[in-house]
């Protein structure tokens, strides 16, 4: 697709069997126009794919053919917006691609947890988080991007350069090849702090329970979303792919 708006956001919502990302998408644009009523934003779904429907995440890479701006953040479904994020673009602007490193607990400190991140760190990878990415059309990025596509498509090969690699990709390791091969350097801001994920898998979290929902209390009040009452900050990766804090 030709880049003929200057900058939004892109969500890839592509349904599975078990997870409505649709629906995901919309909690999060809604979450987003709450603080920037006038936010551009592409929820991209199945039937958008330009080059075909692939299975698990290995959609993810058509991300740069789809989109229609020239400067794009690209969002993970599951998130929620709990402040104001139009600052990311001065933050990133100079820069060709972003991909954030890291993420944070409820309280807003770094995840110390490795529990989800063994195969970054044997394989001494970039601690990357696709779900902020960012980037500006020009030829690293589109390398980036065929790098990405590259990996995904032909995993069996890729997988066996990796100690404790699953069968399958998942989106974080494949960005983190690819920001390997061109220099973590290029394709990360790893000094920053944030933007940052709130993670809210239970390895992280406050409690063992698979669904934090129903181990913490939560409130939303006027965009303000309260987690054990602490207001959280950024874009909040929820994992219970039921929660709507919509109603």
């Amino acid at each position: 697709m030709p880049a003929n708006r200057e900058r939004g956001y892109v969500i890839m919502a592509i349904n599975s069997t078990e997870t409505d990302y649709e629906s995901c998408a919309h909690t999060l644009a809604r979450s987003i126009r709450h603080w920037h009523p006038d936010a551009d934003i592409t929820i991209v779904t199945r039937d958008q794919l330009p080059h075909g429907h692939r299975q698990g995440f290995a959609n993810d890479w058509q991300a740069w053919w789809v989109s229609p701006y020239r400067q794009t953040i690209k969002l993970e479904a599951d998130m929620f917006m709990a402040s104001p994020c139009d600052h990311w673009w001065s933050m990133f602007e100079k820069n060709d691609v972003v991909v954030s490193t890291g993420a944070r607990d409820i309280y807003d400190k770094p995840a110390v947890s490795r529990q989800y991140r063994r195969v970054f760190d044997e394989n001494h990878l970039p601690d990357v988080y696709n779900a902020i990415t960012y980037w500006r059309r020009c030829p690293v990025a589109q390398e980036f991007w065929t790098w990405v596509r590259t990996i995904f498509e032909n995993w069996a090969q890729y997988r066996t350069l990796l100690k404790f690699a699953d069968d399958e990709p998942n989106t974080d390791l494949v960005y983190a090849m690819a920001a390997q091969i061109m220099g973590p350097e290029k394709i990360t801001q790893c000094w920053a702090e944030h933007p940052r994920i709130v993670h809210m898998k239970p390895g992280i979290l406050p409690t063992k329970i698979k669904d934090w929902t129903q181990g913490l209390v939560w409130e939303l009040h006027q965009g303000d979303l309260r987690i054990n009452t602490v207001s959280q900050w950024g874009a909040v990766h929820y994992n219970v792919k039921t929660w709507r804090p919509y109603g």
